[in-house]
């Protein structure tokens, strides 16, 4: 890949306080900063891949943070802000009264080839939807795809832009999305109507939108499709299940309701009467999954794909990635739930990011259960936390941020080795098919109570990966299901509809 650095890194610092920029300076080093964290009363923190450093010794004032709000845009709604003709961001946490208390200053750059890896499926003219963790990067190869799909291909290419994150701040869009037209949203609840809007005033052939999350958004993304307009977007979630189980936006995949079969046709199909089946087409043709930068999941038929989930039947996809040379490698996967298997096994060996924790005392807790534990010190590569619960109560920064990626915290009494022992037992550390089976042998017998009159029954706690078996059995058999609780002791309820 190639960074292109067109939003100098001085862009930022301008707006930075003299003494902050100053001290960013001596540890900015080969250019891989990511943001720049400015609380209130706290030193700054300046965040890379792998590290985070706290700059000079100075806590951030009321000044400082007015003096850098006085030089950049206006914040929207949605309390982001940029500086203009740049791909830099500025977001703002605010008090009770709304004054802003704290900045996140996140350093923008423009990385050309990204879009290599999905564009043969976007030259086709279908539509394709873009799925993955926040992070990892889904902007990035939608902010090239619109500058691909513009220059290369000269198609009349609208990007609908509610943050000014793919074509950044100002009135002058971002050289960075070619010569696609960008149009801004006022506020996020109407990106909706501007969606709308652009496809009846401006006669494009492909719209580019960030981040569907309503279901008006949803239905504004049909009626495009409707229209013959190719729609590229990106949408919350990490995979066709999590949009499959979405009830707000499972219509961008056709919908899932439920269908009573008659006595035959259940015979046949060897199934309950009451079954799951996609309700309508779906707005997009091709689903891709990011699940690492530059290594995607493809779903080239959607539809196929959602029916056989629904079935329990096999659906090829295809694994790609960049190669060393940068070429396209593709390789055709197993079916998606062995795939999703596979994922979920892989990360099995825990990456655990440690935050008031002796590091010597979990390793030694792990090395007397035969567990494979990856410490790491980059909070974005992990998929567990642990800390105590003293910490826990007190929230810092770090312990926000990881409730913000998703990623499940467990909070210990005390710093000691019976303690870490009790957690690594708590945590799901292998793929034991009897713990499987008992979990949904558990959900199955709930099923069947509560379809007998009783009103609701809590099943025992479970790592994401059971909780995620157990509802979609609660949707084949046509119950409603929803998870509670913390982790490790986070666990669904069976009720009936």
């Amino acid at each position: 890949m190639q960074t292109v650095d067109i939003d100098d890194i001085r862009s930022l610092l301008a707006v930075m306080p003299p003494h902050i920029a100053s001290d960013l300076k001596q540890e900015i080093g080969n250019g891989d900063l990511l943001e720049i964290v400015m609380d209130l009363g706290r030193l700054p923190e300046a965040r890379f891949p792998n590290r985070e450093i706290l700059l000079g010794d100075h806590e951030v004032t009321e000044a400082d943070i007015q003096h850098v709000t006085s030089l950049i845009g206006t914040f929207s709604g949605d309390n982001r802000a940029g500086l203009t003709r740049t791909l830099h961001r500025i977001s703002a946490i605010r008090n009770r009264e709304g004054k802003i208390v704290g900045l996140t200053c996140r350093v923008g750059r423009a990385v050309m080839g990204t879009a290599k890896i999905i564009q043969d499926l976007v030259e086709t003219g279908n539509n394709v939807l873009l799925m993955g963790p926040p992070g990892i990067g889904k902007t990035t190869i939608l902010r090239e795809t619109a500058r691909v799909l513009a220059d290369d291909l000269k198609k009349r290419v609208i990007v609908v832009d509610t943050s000014n994150e793919i074509a950044g701040d100002g009135d002058i869009p971002h050289p960075a999305i070619g010569h696609a037209r960008r149009m801004q949203v006022p506020t996020p609840t109407l990106q909706h109507a501007v969606m709308i809007e652009a496809v009846e005033n401006h006669m494009p052939e492909v719209i580019i939108i960030d981040e569907i999350g309503t279901s008006l958004e949803a239905e504004a993304a049909r009626t495009i499709a409707e229209r013959g307009v190719q729609l590229v977007g990106t949408a919350h979630g990490n995979s066709l299940e999590n949009l499959m189980m979405n009830p707000t936006l499972s219509d961008l995949i056709g919908g899932i309701q439920t269908v009573t079969l008659g006595d035959e046709e259940a015979r046949r199909r060897h199934t309950q009467k009451s079954v799951l089946e996609r309700k309508a087409p779906p707005t997009f043709d091709i689903v891709v999954e990011i699940q690492e930068r530059y290594k995607v999941l493809v779903h080239p038929d959607v539809a196929h794909a959602v029916d056989s989930v629904l079935h329990s039947k096999q659906s090829r996809s295809e694994v790609r990635w960049l190669g060393p040379d940068g070429s396209v490698v593709k390789e055709q996967s197993a079916n998606i739930q062995e795939t999703h298997r596979q994922a979920d096994e892989k990360k099995q060996v825990l990456r655990v990011y440690l935050f008031g924790i002796n590091r010597p005392i979990l390793e030694q807790a792990a090395h007397e259960k035969g567990l494979s534990v990856d410490i790491t010190d980059d909070l974005r590569l992990s998929n567990i936390l642990i800390t105590t619960k003293n910490y826990f109560r007190r929230k810092p920064q770090k312990l926000r941020d990881a409730e913000t990626l998703g990623i499940p915290i467990y909070a210990i009494r005390g710093n000691s080795l019976q303690q870490l022992r009790h957690c690594l037992d708590s945590i799901y550390t292998g793929p034991r098919d009897e713990v499987v089976d008992s979990a949904l042998d558990e959900a199955l017998q709930a099923i069947d109570e509560v379809k007998s009159g009783k009103k609701e029954i809590t099943l025992s706690p479970q790592n994401s990966f059971i909780r995620r078996l157990q509802h979609m059995l609660a949707e084949k058999h046509d119950v409603t299901s929803s998870s509670s609780g913390r982790e490790p002791g986070r666990r669904v309820k069976i009720a009936n509809n």
